[in-house]
């Protein structure tokens, strides 16, 4: 019994709005500049987080009501949301270490 490869599978995809690091990279040393740039780098995260956890909720109620042909298609998305969530939360929670060290420095 030969099992045929999996094709047309790019787990990445849905992913392109949450990997903004060439913008982020090229900011410049003003803090207003900066400032804007990682709002909206973190703006295009939440956003690509979105359309990841919007696939998936829309391939799981194709699975329930049995109208999902590929059942892989609902697992590799649902894997794709859960990463992402982690990744946001991740990020989030070094974000607010981030600020409460600075709060804590004295002036």
């Amino acid at each position: 019994m030969a099992i045929s490869p999996v094709t047309g599978v790019n787990p990445a995809a849905n992913l392109t709005a949450m990997t903004p690091l060439e913008s982020a990279a090229g900011t410049s040393a003003t803090g207003a500049t900066s400032g804007t740039d990682a709002g909206n780098m973190f703006t295009r995260m939440l956003d690509g987080l979105g359309q990841v956890q919007n696939n998936a909720d829309s391939l799981a109620q194709q699975a329930a009501t049995g109208s999902l042909q590929d059942v892989q298609n609902y697992t590799i998305a649902a894997t794709q949301a859960s990463l992402a969530t982690d990744l946001t939360v991740a990020i989030r929670n070094r974000a607010v270490d981030a600020f409460n060290e600075i709060m804590r420095m004295q002036i």
